[in-house]
Protein backbone atom coordinates (compact mmCIF):
# COMPACT_ATOMS: atom_id res chain seq x y z
CA UNK A 1 0.00 0.00 0.00
CA UNK A 2 1.53 3.50 -1.32
CA UNK A 3 2.11 5.37 1.92
CA UNK A 4 0.03 8.59 2.64
CA UNK A 5 1.00 12.29 1.78
CA UNK A 6 -1.71 13.08 3.93
CA UNK A 7 -1.11 13.15 7.83
CA UNK A 8 -3.66 14.74 10.60
CA UNK A 9 -2.01 16.49 13.64
CA UNK A 10 -3.76 17.23 16.79
CA UNK A 11 -6.02 19.89 14.85
CA UNK A 12 -6.57 17.78 11.46
CA UNK A 13 -4.48 18.24 8.05
CA UNK A 14 -2.36 21.51 6.96
CA UNK A 15 -0.03 21.68 4.10
CA UNK A 16 1.09 25.20 2.44
CA UNK A 17 -1.10 25.68 -0.64
CA UNK A 18 0.49 24.68 -3.87
CA UNK A 19 2.65 22.35 -2.37
CA UNK A 20 1.31 19.07 -0.85
CA UNK A 21 -2.24 21.20 -0.40
CA UNK A 22 -3.14 20.77 -3.52
CA UNK A 23 -6.47 20.14 -5.46
CA UNK A 24 -5.37 16.85 -6.43
CA UNK A 25 -4.49 15.66 -2.61
CA UNK A 26 -7.82 17.61 -1.52
CA UNK A 27 -9.85 14.76 -4.08
CA UNK A 28 -7.83 11.96 -2.16
CA UNK A 29 -8.86 13.38 1.41
CA UNK A 30 -12.63 14.38 0.20
CA UNK A 31 -12.66 10.36 -0.99
CA UNK A 32 -11.00 8.84 1.85
CA UNK A 33 -13.10 10.87 3.91
CA UNK A 34 -16.60 9.39 2.05
CA UNK A 35 -15.22 5.91 2.40
CA UNK A 36 -14.76 6.85 5.92
CA UNK A 37 -18.54 7.57 6.30
CA UNK A 38 -19.89 5.44 4.26
CA UNK A 39 -18.16 2.25 6.38
CA UNK A 40 -20.59 4.25 9.53
CA UNK A 41 -23.45 5.09 7.71
CA UNK A 42 -25.40 3.85 4.21
CA UNK A 43 -26.77 7.70 3.14
CA UNK A 44 -24.38 10.41 5.00
CA UNK A 45 -25.33 14.21 5.45
CA UNK A 46 -22.33 16.33 5.42
CA UNK A 47 -21.74 20.10 6.02
CA UNK A 48 -18.86 21.59 4.26
CA UNK A 49 -17.40 25.12 5.62
CA UNK A 50 -14.26 26.94 4.18
CA UNK A 51 -12.29 30.33 6.06
CA UNK A 52 -10.74 33.60 4.74
CA UNK A 53 -7.47 31.73 2.85
CA UNK A 54 -6.97 31.78 -0.73
CA UNK A 55 -8.59 29.29 -2.46
CA UNK A 56 -10.84 27.97 0.26
CA UNK A 57 -14.16 28.10 -1.69
CA UNK A 58 -12.43 26.28 -4.69
CA UNK A 59 -10.81 23.32 -2.29
CA UNK A 60 -14.41 23.07 -0.39
CA UNK A 61 -16.26 22.66 -3.81
CA UNK A 62 -13.72 20.19 -4.93
CA UNK A 63 -14.70 18.52 -1.61
CA UNK A 64 -18.23 18.72 -2.24
CA UNK A 65 -17.53 17.21 -5.80
CA UNK A 66 -15.93 14.47 -4.41
CA UNK A 67 -18.34 13.10 -1.61
CA UNK A 68 -21.69 14.04 -4.24
CA UNK A 69 -19.97 11.19 -6.63
CA UNK A 70 -20.42 8.89 -3.68
CA UNK A 71 -24.12 9.64 -3.01
CA UNK A 72 -23.15 11.78 0.26
CA UNK A 73 -25.48 14.82 0.71
CA UNK A 74 -23.01 17.70 1.02
CA UNK A 75 -24.57 20.99 2.83
CA UNK A 76 -22.26 23.60 1.27
CA UNK A 77 -21.84 27.35 3.38
CA UNK A 78 -22.12 30.23 1.19
CA UNK A 79 -19.62 32.21 3.37
CA UNK A 80 -16.50 31.76 5.32
CA UNK A 81 -17.56 30.46 8.68
CA UNK A 82 -16.19 29.94 12.17
CA UNK A 83 -15.27 26.34 12.87
CA UNK A 84 -17.74 26.15 15.96
CA UNK A 85 -20.26 27.25 13.68
CA UNK A 86 -19.46 24.39 11.46
CA UNK A 87 -19.62 22.00 15.01
CA UNK A 88 -22.35 23.43 15.65
CA UNK A 89 -24.57 22.66 12.80
CA UNK A 90 -23.59 18.87 12.41
CA UNK A 91 -25.20 18.14 16.01
CA UNK A 92 -28.34 21.17 15.40
CA UNK A 93 -28.91 19.53 11.94
CA UNK A 94 -27.88 15.80 13.05
CA UNK A 95 -25.59 15.23 9.79
CA UNK A 96 -22.77 12.74 9.96
CA UNK A 97 -19.71 14.78 9.80
CA UNK A 98 -18.48 18.42 8.65
CA UNK A 99 -15.55 19.02 6.83
CA UNK A 100 -13.74 22.31 7.08
CA UNK A 101 -11.00 23.74 5.25
CA UNK A 102 -8.60 25.96 7.32
CA UNK A 103 -5.49 25.90 8.40
CA UNK A 104 -6.25 28.27 11.53
CA UNK A 105 -4.09 30.03 13.16
CA UNK A 106 -1.35 29.18 10.37
CA UNK A 107 -0.11 31.79 8.28
CA UNK A 108 -1.44 32.85 5.06
CA UNK A 109 0.57 30.29 2.78
CA UNK A 110 -1.12 27.46 4.53
CA UNK A 111 -4.58 25.52 4.39
CA UNK A 112 -6.21 22.46 5.65
CA UNK A 113 -8.75 20.25 6.28
CA UNK A 114 -10.57 19.75 9.68
CA UNK A 115 -12.99 16.81 9.87
CA UNK A 116 -15.21 15.93 12.28
CA UNK A 117 -17.80 12.80 12.77
CA UNK A 118 -21.43 12.82 14.00
CA UNK A 119 -20.44 14.34 17.30
CA UNK A 120 -19.06 17.36 16.21
CA UNK A 121 -15.95 16.90 18.00
CA UNK A 122 -12.47 17.13 16.28
CA UNK A 123 -11.97 13.28 14.80
CA UNK A 124 -10.17 10.91 17.50
CA UNK A 125 -6.37 9.52 16.26
CA UNK A 126 -8.14 6.18 15.01
CA UNK A 127 -10.74 7.81 12.76
CA UNK A 128 -8.01 10.07 11.49
CA UNK A 129 -5.65 6.97 10.41
CA UNK A 130 -8.24 5.70 9.26
CA UNK A 131 -8.63 8.11 6.81
CA UNK A 132 -5.14 8.22 5.95
CA UNK A 133 -4.92 4.31 5.76
CA UNK A 134 -7.57 5.25 2.71
CA UNK A 135 -5.32 7.78 1.29
CA UNK A 136 -3.06 5.13 0.69
CA UNK A 137 -5.20 2.56 -0.47
CA UNK A 138 -6.54 5.29 -3.14
CA UNK A 139 -3.04 5.87 -4.36
CA UNK A 140 -2.21 2.34 -5.01
CA UNK A 141 -5.45 1.76 -6.99
CA UNK A 142 -7.25 -0.19 -4.28
CA UNK A 143 -9.95 2.14 -3.89
CA UNK A 144 -11.28 4.57 -6.58
CA UNK A 145 -11.17 8.33 -6.03
CA UNK A 146 -14.94 8.98 -7.08
CA UNK A 147 -18.17 6.95 -6.56
CA UNK A 148 -20.58 6.33 -9.49
CA UNK A 149 -22.75 8.71 -8.99
CA UNK A 150 -21.84 11.01 -11.86
CA UNK A 151 -25.10 12.85 -12.32
CA UNK A 152 -25.90 15.79 -10.04
CA UNK A 153 -24.99 15.26 -7.23
CA UNK A 154 -27.17 16.12 -3.72
CA UNK A 155 -25.66 19.71 -2.71
CA UNK A 156 -27.51 22.08 -0.83
CA UNK A 157 -26.59 25.51 0.46
CA UNK A 158 -25.72 25.64 4.75
CA UNK A 159 -26.02 29.14 6.75
CA UNK A 160 -24.86 28.07 10.05
CA UNK A 161 -24.84 31.41 11.62
CA UNK A 162 -28.32 31.78 12.35
CA UNK A 163 -28.74 28.91 14.82
CA UNK A 164 -25.23 29.14 16.24
CA UNK A 165 -25.96 32.57 17.16
CA UNK A 166 -29.17 31.75 18.78
CA UNK A 167 -27.31 28.88 20.53
CA UNK A 168 -24.88 31.81 21.76
CA UNK A 169 -27.25 33.97 22.96
CA UNK A 170 -28.23 31.16 25.06
CA UNK A 171 -25.52 30.57 27.17
CA UNK A 172 -23.73 34.05 27.55
CA UNK A 173 -26.03 36.90 29.63
CA UNK A 174 -25.41 39.52 27.20
CA UNK A 175 -27.96 41.87 29.21
CA UNK A 176 -25.14 41.97 32.25
CA UNK A 177 -22.74 42.96 29.17
CA UNK A 178 -24.72 45.31 27.99
CA UNK A 179 -26.25 47.24 31.38
CA UNK A 180 -22.30 47.58 32.02
CA UNK A 181 -21.99 50.15 29.09
CA UNK A 182 -19.07 48.83 28.30
CA UNK A 183 -16.46 49.51 25.21
CA UNK A 184 -14.94 46.45 23.63
CA UNK A 185 -12.43 46.86 21.58
CA UNK A 186 -12.82 43.56 18.56
CA UNK A 187 -10.23 41.93 16.07
CA UNK A 188 -11.06 39.41 14.13
CA UNK A 189 -7.58 39.00 12.39
CA UNK A 190 -9.47 39.03 8.99
CA UNK A 191 -11.01 35.84 9.74
CA UNK A 192 -14.32 33.89 9.86
CA UNK A 193 -15.46 35.21 13.21
CA UNK A 194 -16.49 38.73 11.41
CA UNK A 195 -20.25 39.57 11.38
CA UNK A 196 -20.45 36.37 14.35
CA UNK A 197 -19.02 37.86 17.90
CA UNK A 198 -19.19 41.87 16.55
CA UNK A 199 -22.72 41.30 16.14
CA UNK A 200 -23.40 39.28 18.89
CA UNK A 201 -21.34 42.32 21.31
CA UNK A 202 -23.32 45.20 19.64
CA UNK A 203 -26.97 43.29 19.86
CA UNK A 204 -25.78 43.23 23.81
CA UNK A 205 -25.63 47.17 24.03
CA UNK A 206 -21.62 47.30 24.69
CA UNK A 207 -19.97 50.26 22.44
CA UNK A 208 -17.77 47.77 19.93
CA UNK A 209 -15.09 48.87 17.76
CA UNK A 210 -13.87 46.40 15.56
CA UNK A 211 -10.58 46.38 13.24
CA UNK A 212 -9.07 44.20 10.57
CA UNK A 213 -12.98 43.22 9.61
CA UNK A 214 -12.45 42.54 5.85
CA UNK A 215 -11.27 39.43 3.93
CA UNK A 216 -7.47 39.24 3.62
CA UNK A 217 -6.04 36.47 2.02
CA UNK A 218 -2.96 37.65 3.35
CA UNK A 219 -3.76 38.77 6.40
CA UNK A 220 -2.00 42.08 6.20
CA UNK A 221 1.16 40.01 6.65
CA UNK A 222 0.46 38.90 9.78
CA UNK A 223 -0.67 35.97 10.75
CA UNK A 224 -4.16 35.11 12.34
CA UNK A 225 -3.15 34.01 15.46
CA UNK A 226 -4.06 36.10 18.39
CA UNK A 227 -0.71 35.88 20.06
CA UNK A 228 0.62 39.28 22.29
CA UNK A 229 2.74 40.27 18.86
CA UNK A 230 -0.60 40.06 16.62
CA UNK A 231 -2.42 41.72 18.81
CA UNK A 232 -0.65 44.99 19.54
CA UNK A 233 -2.95 46.92 17.56
CA UNK A 234 -5.78 46.02 19.54
CA UNK A 235 -3.77 46.64 22.18
CA UNK A 236 -3.44 50.46 21.12
CA UNK A 237 -7.57 50.64 19.95
CA UNK A 238 -8.09 49.65 23.73
CA UNK A 239 -5.80 51.81 24.95
CA UNK A 240 -6.64 54.87 22.95
CA UNK A 241 -10.39 54.54 23.07
CA UNK A 242 -10.97 53.82 26.89
CA UNK A 243 -12.06 50.35 26.25
CA UNK A 244 -12.55 47.69 29.31
CA UNK A 245 -11.34 44.91 27.14
CA UNK A 246 -9.87 43.69 23.78
CA UNK A 247 -10.97 40.44 22.24
CA UNK A 248 -10.01 38.72 19.24
CA UNK A 249 -10.25 34.87 17.77
CA UNK A 250 -7.54 33.35 15.28
CA UNK A 251 -8.73 32.46 11.56
CA UNK A 252 -11.46 30.10 11.99
CA UNK A 253 -12.37 31.58 15.35
CA UNK A 254 -11.50 28.73 17.68
CA UNK A 255 -8.73 30.14 19.97
CA UNK A 256 -9.71 33.40 21.73
CA UNK A 257 -7.21 36.36 22.24
CA UNK A 258 -7.38 39.18 25.35
CA UNK A 259 -6.33 42.64 26.01
CA UNK A 260 -6.94 44.03 29.49
CA UNK A 261 -7.90 47.85 29.87
CA UNK A 262 -4.46 49.05 30.20
CA UNK A 263 -3.72 47.28 27.04
CA UNK A 264 -1.75 44.22 28.35
CA UNK A 265 -2.10 41.20 26.81
CA UNK A 266 -3.36 38.43 28.89
CA UNK A 267 -2.11 34.71 28.05
CA UNK A 268 -4.41 31.83 27.49
CA UNK A 269 -3.62 29.63 30.49
CA UNK A 270 -4.85 33.05 32.44
CA UNK A 271 -8.27 32.94 30.68
CA UNK A 272 -9.12 29.39 31.46
CA UNK A 273 -8.26 29.71 35.44
CA UNK A 274 -10.66 32.66 35.52
CA UNK A 275 -13.51 31.43 33.44
CA UNK A 276 -13.13 28.11 35.56
CA UNK A 277 -13.40 29.88 38.37
CA UNK A 278 -16.28 31.91 36.94
CA UNK A 279 -18.29 29.52 35.90
CA UNK A 280 -18.48 27.60 38.79
CA UNK A 281 -18.47 30.77 41.70
CA UNK A 282 -20.56 32.60 40.31
CA UNK A 283 -22.85 30.91 36.93
CA UNK A 284 -23.01 27.90 39.47
CA UNK A 285 -22.19 25.50 36.77
CA UNK A 286 -22.02 21.39 38.04
CA UNK A 287 -19.07 19.83 37.03
CA UNK A 288 -14.77 19.48 37.50
CA UNK A 289 -12.62 21.06 35.34
CA UNK A 290 -10.27 19.54 32.48
CA UNK A 291 -6.65 20.80 30.64
CA UNK A 292 -4.59 19.39 28.76
CA UNK A 293 -0.87 18.46 30.16
CA UNK A 294 0.57 21.38 29.45
CA UNK A 295 -1.88 23.62 30.73
CA UNK A 296 -1.24 25.38 33.93
CA UNK A 297 -1.70 23.84 37.08
CA UNK A 298 -3.24 26.88 38.02
CA UNK A 299 -6.47 25.15 37.08
CA UNK A 300 -5.88 22.47 39.54
CA UNK A 301 -5.77 25.09 42.06
CA UNK A 302 -8.90 26.33 41.37
CA UNK A 303 -10.81 22.67 40.54
CA UNK A 304 -8.97 22.11 44.36
CA UNK A 305 -10.45 25.35 46.02
CA UNK A 306 -14.00 24.65 44.76
CA UNK A 307 -13.73 20.85 45.67
CA UNK A 308 -14.25 19.39 42.42
CA UNK A 309 -12.03 17.34 40.05
CA UNK A 310 -9.34 18.40 37.73
CA UNK A 311 -8.95 16.19 34.44
CA UNK A 312 -5.80 15.97 32.70
CA UNK A 313 -5.67 14.84 28.90
CA UNK A 314 -2.90 14.53 26.00
CA UNK A 315 -2.57 17.69 24.28
CA UNK A 316 -5.28 17.97 21.32
CA UNK A 317 -8.56 19.16 22.19
CA UNK A 318 -10.12 16.31 21.06
CA UNK A 319 -9.35 14.77 24.04
CA UNK A 320 -10.69 17.76 26.06
CA UNK A 321 -13.94 16.96 23.95
CA UNK A 322 -14.65 13.50 25.44
CA UNK A 323 -14.89 15.30 28.69
CA UNK A 324 -17.53 17.74 28.01
CA UNK A 325 -19.39 14.63 25.40
CA UNK A 326 -19.50 12.89 28.91
CA UNK A 327 -20.59 16.02 31.30
CA UNK A 328 -17.88 15.47 33.50
CA UNK A 329 -16.57 19.55 33.34
CA UNK A 330 -18.36 22.52 33.81
CA UNK A 331 -14.71 24.01 31.17
CA UNK A 332 -12.44 22.42 29.54
CA UNK A 333 -9.33 24.37 27.66
CA UNK A 334 -5.38 23.62 26.24
CA UNK A 335 -2.86 26.37 27.07
CA UNK A 336 -2.74 27.36 23.11
CA UNK A 337 -5.94 29.63 23.53
CA UNK A 338 -8.64 26.90 22.98
CA UNK A 339 -11.73 26.08 25.58
CA UNK A 340 -15.39 24.71 25.22
CA UNK A 341 -18.11 24.88 28.14
CA UNK A 342 -20.55 22.19 29.36
CA UNK A 343 -23.50 21.97 27.80
CA UNK A 344 -21.84 23.06 24.50
CA UNK A 345 -19.74 22.08 21.48
CA UNK A 346 -16.86 18.99 22.31
CA UNK A 347 -14.86 21.92 19.76
CA UNK A 348 -12.83 24.55 20.91
CA UNK A 349 -14.77 27.90 20.39
CA UNK A 350 -12.99 31.32 20.37
CA UNK A 351 -16.28 33.14 20.05
CA UNK A 352 -17.70 31.74 23.69
CA UNK A 353 -15.03 32.49 25.29
CA UNK A 354 -14.88 36.31 24.31
CA UNK A 355 -18.39 36.37 25.22
CA UNK A 356 -18.07 34.65 28.64
CA UNK A 357 -14.70 36.79 29.28
CA UNK A 358 -16.74 40.32 28.69
CA UNK A 359 -19.98 38.84 30.66
CA UNK A 360 -17.05 38.29 33.73
CA UNK A 361 -15.65 41.89 33.57
CA UNK A 362 -19.08 42.86 33.77
CA UNK A 363 -20.61 41.32 36.43
CA UNK A 364 -18.09 41.47 38.79
CA UNK A 365 -17.13 44.83 37.93
CA UNK A 366 -13.27 44.23 37.53
CA UNK A 367 -10.58 44.00 34.90
CA UNK A 368 -9.23 40.95 33.84
CA UNK A 369 -5.89 41.53 36.26
CA UNK A 370 -7.97 42.74 38.83
CA UNK A 371 -9.53 39.20 38.67
CA UNK A 372 -6.48 37.36 38.35
CA UNK A 373 -4.72 39.05 41.69
CA UNK A 374 -8.31 37.98 43.55
CA UNK A 375 -7.86 34.56 42.07
CA UNK A 376 -3.69 34.39 43.18
CA UNK A 377 -4.53 35.52 46.87
CA UNK A 378 -7.31 32.96 46.61
CA UNK A 379 -5.32 29.62 45.57
CA UNK A 380 -1.97 31.01 44.90
CA UNK A 381 0.14 32.33 42.14
CA UNK A 382 1.29 30.51 39.14
CA UNK A 383 3.56 31.63 36.21
CA UNK A 384 3.24 29.77 32.94
CA UNK A 385 5.20 29.81 29.89
CA UNK A 386 5.99 27.76 26.14
CA UNK A 387 9.49 27.68 24.48
CA UNK A 388 9.29 26.37 20.85
CA UNK A 389 13.41 24.98 20.25
CA UNK A 390 14.40 24.56 16.84
CA UNK A 391 16.95 21.23 16.36
CA UNK A 392 19.95 20.04 14.36
CA UNK A 393 19.20 16.31 13.80
CA UNK A 394 21.82 15.37 16.14
CA UNK A 395 20.45 17.70 19.01
CA UNK A 396 17.09 16.03 18.66
CA UNK A 397 18.35 12.57 17.96
CA UNK A 398 19.76 12.47 21.36
CA UNK A 399 16.97 14.47 22.95
CA UNK A 400 14.78 11.69 21.89
CA UNK A 401 17.29 9.30 24.32
CA UNK A 402 17.12 11.84 27.04
CA UNK A 403 13.33 12.06 26.97
CA UNK A 404 12.96 7.70 27.49
CA UNK A 405 14.73 8.33 30.88
CA UNK A 406 13.58 8.73 34.26
CA UNK A 407 15.39 11.84 36.09
CA UNK A 408 15.95 11.57 39.54
CA UNK A 409 16.67 15.72 39.85
CA UNK A 410 16.18 18.52 37.34
CA UNK A 411 17.73 22.12 37.82
CA UNK A 412 19.35 20.85 41.22
CA UNK A 413 15.64 19.93 42.69
CA UNK A 414 14.33 16.23 42.89
CA UNK A 415 11.55 15.18 40.70
CA UNK A 416 8.50 14.59 42.67
CA UNK A 417 6.54 12.74 39.68
CA UNK A 418 7.54 11.56 36.18
CA UNK A 419 4.37 11.94 34.14
CA UNK A 420 4.35 10.96 30.13
CA UNK A 421 0.91 11.78 29.28
CA UNK A 422 2.21 13.33 26.35
CA UNK A 423 5.66 13.63 25.94
CA UNK A 424 8.10 14.01 29.48
CA UNK A 425 6.62 15.93 32.27
CA UNK A 426 8.73 16.45 35.41
CA UNK A 427 6.90 17.67 38.52
CA UNK A 428 9.27 18.91 41.00
CA UNK A 429 9.71 18.54 44.72
CA UNK A 430 8.18 22.73 45.07
CA UNK A 431 5.35 22.29 42.74
CA UNK A 432 7.28 23.81 39.89
CA UNK A 433 6.94 21.53 36.22
CA UNK A 434 8.91 21.31 33.41
CA UNK A 435 6.90 19.85 29.89
CA UNK A 436 9.24 18.33 26.73
CA UNK A 437 7.23 17.65 23.95
CA UNK A 438 8.70 16.85 20.35
CA UNK A 439 6.68 17.58 16.86
CA UNK A 440 6.19 14.72 15.27
CA UNK A 441 6.60 16.77 12.10
CA UNK A 442 9.14 19.30 12.41
CA UNK A 443 12.58 19.29 13.95
CA UNK A 444 11.08 21.56 16.90
CA UNK A 445 10.80 20.52 20.77
CA UNK A 446 8.03 22.65 22.45
CA UNK A 447 8.94 22.73 26.07
CA UNK A 448 6.69 24.35 28.93
CA UNK A 449 7.62 25.45 32.56
CA UNK A 450 5.90 26.49 35.14
CA UNK A 451 6.80 28.21 38.60
CA UNK A 452 5.35 29.83 41.63
CA UNK A 453 7.47 33.52 40.95
CA UNK A 454 8.86 34.98 37.59
CA UNK A 455 12.43 34.97 38.63
CA UNK A 456 11.74 30.81 39.02
CA UNK A 457 10.01 30.22 35.93
CA UNK A 458 13.07 32.42 34.38
CA UNK A 459 15.59 29.72 36.29
CA UNK A 460 13.80 26.60 34.93
CA UNK A 461 13.30 28.02 31.56
CA UNK A 462 17.39 28.01 31.49
CA UNK A 463 17.32 24.35 32.94
CA UNK A 464 15.05 23.47 30.32
CA UNK A 465 17.23 25.03 27.23
CA UNK A 466 20.55 23.49 28.49
CA UNK A 467 18.81 20.04 29.24
CA UNK A 468 17.97 19.94 25.90
CA UNK A 469 21.13 21.20 24.31
CA UNK A 470 23.47 19.60 26.71
CA UNK A 471 25.69 16.34 24.92
CA UNK A 472 24.99 14.19 28.01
Amino acid sequence: MTASPIKFGTSGWRAIIADDFTISNVRLAAAAIAYHLLEKTSRPRVIIGYDTRFMSEKFADTVAEVLGTHGIETHVCHRPDPTPAIAHAVLHERLDGGVNITASHNPAEYSGIKFSGSDGAPALPEVTKDIEGKVGKLLSGEMSLLGPMFAAPQRRPADPRPAFLDDLRGKVDLKAIGAARMKIAYDPLYGTARGYLDDLLRESGADVTVIHDYRDVMFSGVGPEPSERNLAELSQVVREKGCALGVSTDGDADRFGFVDADGTWIQPNYILALLADYLIDVRKFPGGIGRSVATTHLIDAVAKHHGVPCYQTPVGFKYVGELIKQDKIALGGEESAGLSIRGHLPEKDGLIACLLMAEAVARRGESIQQQLQSLFKKVGAFYPTRINLKLEPNVQKRLAEKLKRDWDKFDSQKVAKIDRTDGLKMILEKGSWVLMRPSGTEPVVRVYCEAASPGELDRLSAAAKRFIMEQR
